[in-house]
């Protein structure tokens, strides 16, 4: 464990972070940009992050553990509910919390509304203005303003996960607002996740590429093998759907559709595990699986 000093003699700090805003504010790809690897899966389809990720990065002086939370959002099933109170239980358990506000989308209600729930936690709250890439000078003006006059911010910062700008400024004053104390993890540690859900998030950002706008939620993952044979690493996983309406997507005409899964996942997967991989898929029918309580609890909600 390290001391409560760095090796220059200043206080060394450690403790938890997370980004919060409303569902694709560029939360998981700012997680991403962070820590320099692929942790939190992202997509443009928002709503794509279940699980809570803990990405960790080590600094001399510090130690920052992310939490990745869903986007809070207003639950229309029983996988909608358990998933904002993930979200509310983390938010209390943190010391420093970025609000994502995307610099080209106007405030809006949703982002004064977690604002309004972040006031109320003991938390450091920051306001990262993300997406800056996408903006000129006056428009990023314009809405670091009107950022500012949504409530107390500890501090407001521009980021852009893509080109990289600030991004290291964001993890210093992220730091600045954790306390002093020991290292929390172990130097070589990128994830406390282990490698099975990283592995099922994977294959499910693959699936949920292109396909049409009903499906970001009605697909689940579960990996229920992980073999290793020789060197190659032998994962046998099966995709859940709700409806065979929605199997028929997937799938593909022939099945095409499922094999460009497989080939983009297994890429991803071997860049993780950094080995060859062979990945045996199978989409299987779970009828409306979101609101039934037995089957969240089989597919690890």
């Amino acid at each position: 464990m390290s001391p409560v000093q760095d090796p220059q003699g200043r206080p060394y700090r450690a403790g938890f972070g997370c980004f919060v805003g409303r569902p694709n504010a560029g939360k998981s790809t700012l997680t991403n940009a962070i820590v320099g690897t692929k942790i939190a899966i992202t997509s443009n389809k928002p709503q794509t992050t279940r699980h809570v990720i803990r990405a960790v990065l080590h600094r001399p002086e510090s130690q920052l553990v992310l939490v990745d939370t869903p986007g809070l959002h207003r639950p229309r099933t029983l996988l909608g509910e358990r998933l904002n109170d993930l979200v509310r239980s983390t938010w209390t358990e943190v010391d420093v919390i970025g609000l994502c506000i995307p610099a080209d989308e106007p405030v809006g209600r949703g982002d004064r509304f977690i604002s309004g729930e972040l006031a109320e936690l003991k938390a450091t709250v920051l306001a990262v203005v993300t997406k800056t890439d996408l903006v000129d000078k006056r428009r990023l003006a314009e809405q670091l303003l009107a950022v500012s006059e949504m409530g107390e911010f500890a501090e407001i910062v521009p980021v852009s996960a893509v080109s990289g700008h600030q991004v290291n400024t964001l993890v210093d004053v992220m730091t600045k607002y954790l306390p002093q104390s020991p290292q929390l993890y172990p130097d070589d540690m990128l994830t406390d996740d282990p490698e099975q859900v990283l592995v099922a998030e994977l294959i499910r950002e693959a699936a949920l590429e292109g396909v049409r706008d009903e499906l970001p939620h009605s697909i689940a993952v579960v990996v229920e093998e992980m073999i290793p044979e020789g060197q190659v690493m032998k994962i046998y996983a099966d995709l859940y759907v709700e409806r065979p309406s929605q199997k028929a997507i997937v799938l593909g005409h022939k099945a095409s559709r499922l094999k460009e899964v497989g080939t983009n996942a297994r890429r991803q997967i071997e860049e993780l595990l950094g080995g060859r991989v062979y990945l045996d898929l199978h989409v299987r029918v779970a009828k409306d699986w979101q609101r039934d309580p037995r089957q969240l609890r089989k597919l690890g909600f």
